[in-house]
């Protein structure tokens, strides 16, 4: 039987994604791992590998098509396999984007190719990763020879060049003696300037400052976001050497807070709802301490420093990751069950996570926050001083934090424990999450 392929989940909730170009021609033989086509989501563009080695044939879905999550786009025929009829009908997300245009017969479907990367235009076909590294990098795509299949500018070829253009050209200089051995994530880079990157959402009434985790960003509140009301003005903030905010040294917890305090102070109109997630929590805790007049309500989901204990190994991995392979296994640790984050996840998560300089500044903040694996900060006296209602959402199953750290909390602070989720409740189940921190911003 043929092998389908079908529109991957790459986001925990994605319910479609666009298919952006094909890399391979009905007909056309293809190699298991190989690009086979690109998707476009909210948050990423990239390319999904072939299932199987063998013949393309009955691509169901054009470029520029809308696809629900685990829909076929295509199947791939084993060499020498007979090949089936074309499907009778493609599912209704499937269809073409012009209603008005005449429904093809199935035989077109067969015989007519679909449009591939750069058969339009004169472009240089490279991979979605590619694109934007050269244009960060101020490349020009024309530039460069591909090394992927037919002459597909790939990853590596940009980040070759890259690497040229550091390179100066030069006498070599003296080899220096050897230096004290150093720890194996130390690299060198360079600390930026600039305020903490902050994206707001308009709406009505008080805002709700959000605060995401260690290793996060502010794309990862995309679920929760879906499920609060839609007129509920949002600000979220990137922490340091997060997301879009800039790199920075930070010596300590302390450091951290003062970075969140001097953003908050500048953005800050009025009295604010905060919500926390995990290290997030924790600061967002430390604000509500120090800003305690501007906090008018306090939620945290599954905050650090109530107690000790903490998964250092998988901070560190996913903080060391620099491919989809080796960061999978430690994002597999964030959900209830392993099945809960796919490779697919992974890959579109790693998207996030290129630069080098951003992997190594957030293992020397990891090494400053969790030193020896344990969390070294306390912020149980400070939730006792709270004065704002404060809300706490923590999964009953999270492997990062144990949830017994909820115990800290004083008898005014509203606990709920969540069966069958992890540590990050609002994308396990965002619905849930969405509808108690509703209530709780309800005057």
């Amino acid at each position: 039987m043929p092998t389908e392929v079908i529109m991957p989940k790459v986001d925990m909730d994605m319910a479609s994604g666009k298919l952006a170009v094909w890399h391979v021609a009905e007909g056309e033989a293809v190699k298991k791992g190989a690009a086979l086509f690109d998707i476009e989501t909210d948050k990423a563009a990239m390319e999904v590998e072939a299932p199987a080695s063998g013949i393309l044939r009955h691509i169901l879905a054009n470029p520029g098509v809308d696809v629900p999550v685990g829909s076929p786009v295509a199947y791939i025929y084993a060499e020498g396999e007979a090949i089936g009829p074309a499907p009778v009908a493609a599912p209704p997300a499937l269809a073409e984007p012009d209603a008005a245009k005449p429904a093809a017969e199935p035989e077109a479907v067969e015989a007519a190719a679909l449009p591939l990367a750069g058969a339009a235009d004169e472009a240089p076909r490279a991979t979605p990763v590619a694109r934007r590294l050269a244009r960060e990098g101020g490349i020009e795509l024309a530039a460069l020879a591909g090394t992927g299949p037919k002459g597909r500018i790939q990853r590596s070829d940009v980040e070759a060049e890259i690497e040229r253009r550091k390179t100066p050209v030069a006498a070599p200089a003296p080899v220096p003696a050897p230096a004290p051995a150093a720890p194996a994530y130390v690299m060198d880079w360079t600390p930026q300037a600039g305020d903490l990157h902050v994206t707001t959402r308009k709406g009505n009434g008080v805002p709700l400052v959000m605060v995401h985790g260690f290793a996060a960003d502010s794309a990862g509140w995309t679920p929760l976001e879906r499920a609060l009301p839609r007129d509920l003005p949002l600000i979220r903030i990137d922490l340091p050497s997060h997301g879009r905010s800039p790199l920075r040294r930070i010596a300590g917890f302390a450091d951290l807070a003062k970075a969140l305090v001097q953003t908050f102070d500048r953005i800050a109109e009025g009295p604010v709802h905060l919500l926390g997630h995990s290290l997030g929590g924790a600061l967002s805790l430390a604000l509500a301490d120090i800003r305690p007049r501007q906090i008018k309500t306090l939620s945290l989901i599954a905050p650090a420093g109530l107690g000790p204990e903490i998964d250092g190994a998988a901070l560190n991995g996913i903080a060391r990751a620099s491919t989809a392979d080796s960061l999978a296994p430690w994002l597999k640790r964030l959900t209830a069950r392993p099945e809960g984050i796919s490779h697919d996840f992974a890959k579109a998560a790693m998207l996030s996570r290129l630069d080098p300089a951003l992997r190594s500044a957030q293992q020397e903040l990891a090494e400053s926050l969790f030193p020896d694996g344990v969390q070294a900060f306390d912020l149980t006296a400070a939730l006792s001083r709270v004065t704002a209602p404060t809300l706490m959402v923590w999964g009953r199953d999270d492997h990062i934090l144990p949830w017994k750290q909820a115990l800290a909390a004083p008898g005014e602070v509203a606990l709920h424990l969540m069966r069958g989720v992890g540590h990050v409740p609002h994308m396990e189940d965002p619905e849930a999450v969405a509808a108690l921190i509703g209530r709780h911003l309800r005057p």
